[in-house]
C-alpha cells in the first residue's frame, strides 16, 4: 500500500507543477484516489496521515486551478443535456403515435401533412402568446405543415379551465379559432375569459359547457399532461419536430421550426 500511495502522490504532485490539464485527466487522477482504498479495502487502508497528504494535494491543485471546476460543471451539463436529449429521441420514436398521431388532439394547418409539429403549451403563458404569430406564420406560409396541440396548464387554475375550453371547443370544430383568440386575449384566461370566446365564436353554448365538465375533456387533460411528464417537459411552450425540440419561445422560433421541418422533411421522417 505504501508502494501505490506513493505513487498516486508523485502523479498528483505532477500534476500540480503542470499548467492546467483538461478535465478529463484531473478527474481521472481524483477517481484513482477515491477508488484505490476500496480496492484494497480486504487487505489495507491509508493511513490518516497519507489521506490528509491526498486532500492536501487535491486541495492545493484546486485552489490553484479553479478552473477545473467551471470545467466540470460545463462538461456536467453537456452530458446531462446529451443524455436527456438521447432518452427523448428514443421515446418520441417509441411513443410516435401519442405525440404526432393521437386522433383525438387538436390539429390545425393540413390534417394529412407530410410533417407534423406539436406544441406543449399554457393560455396564461407569456412566451406562448409570443410564439403565436410565429406558429400562424409557419401553418400560413408552409401549405403541408400539420400542427399538433397539447394543453398543458401547469401555471393556474385558470389555465385549467381555459384548456378545458379549448377542447370543448374542439368539440364543435373550432379549436384552432378558440386556441388564436385566448393566446391572443389580453389578461387572465380562465373560465370566464373561455366563455367570453366561446360566445364570440358562436358556439353552443350549452353543449360547451357540459363538454368543458365532461370526462372526455378531463381524460384528454390528464393524458397531455402525462405525456409531457413522461418526456421531461414541464415549461411552456414546448415544440417538438421529428426527434428534436424547441424549448420556449426564442426571437426566431419560425426560423427554426422552418428549419427543422425542412430537415424531417428531406429526411423522409417515419414517424412525424
Amino acid at each position: 500500500m505504501l508502494g501505490t500511495f506513493t505513487r498516486l502522490t508523485s502523479t498528483l504532485t505532477a500534476i500540480i507543477k503542470r499548467p492546467a490539464r483538461t478535465l478529463f485527466l484531473t478527474a481521472s487522477v481524483l477517481c484513482a484516489a477515491a477508488a484505490m482504498p476500496a480496492a484494497h479495502a480486504d487487505t489495507s487502508a491509508f493511513s490518516d496521515d497519507q489521506k490528509k497528504a491526498l486532500g492536501e494535494i487535491i486541495k492545493d491543485y484546486l485552489i490553484k486551478n479553479p478552473e477545473v471546476l467551471i470545467d466540470a460543471q460545463t462538461a456536467l451539463e453537456a452530458k446531462l443535456e446529451k443524455e436527456q436529449s438521447e432518452k427523448l429521441k428514443t421515446f418520441m420514436s417509441q411513443n410516435a403515435k401519442d405525440i404526432y398521431r393521437n386522433p383525438q388532439s387538436p390539429v390545425a394547418g393540413d390534417p394529412n401533412g407530410d410533417i407534423t409539429v406539436v406544441e406543449f403549451f399554457d393560455y396564461n403563458c407569456g412566451y406562448c402568446k409570443r410564439g403565436l404569430p410565429e406558429v400562424q406564420k409557419l401553418i400560413e406560409m408552409d401549405k403541408k405543415v400539420r400542427f399538433v396541440f397539447k394543453e398543458l396548464p401547469i401555471l393556474s387554475k385558470g389555465s385549467e379551465e381555459a384548456a378545458r375550453g379549448a377542447l370543448a371547443a374542439k368539440a364543435q370544430g373550432k379549436y384552432w379559432e378558440f386556441h388564436q383568440a385566448m393566446l391572443s386575449a389580453k389578461g387572465q384566461a380562465n373560465e370566464a375569459s373561455a366563455i367570453k370566446t366561446a360566445e364570440a365564436l358562436g358556439l353552443d353554448m350549452a353543449k360547451f359547457k357540459a363538454d368543458m365538465a365532461g370526462d372526455a375533456v378531463k381524460t384528454e387533460l390528464e393524458q397531455d399532461k402525462e405525456l409531457a411528464k413522461k418526456m421531461g417537459i414541464n415549461g411552456t411552450p414546448h415544440f417538438l419536430v421529428g426527434d428534436k425540440s424547441i424549448p420556449g419561445a426564442p426571437e426566431d422560433l419560425h426560423n427554426q421550426l422552418e428549419a427543422l421541418v425542412t430537415e424531417f422533411r428531406k429526411s423522409g421522417c417515419g414517424f412525424c
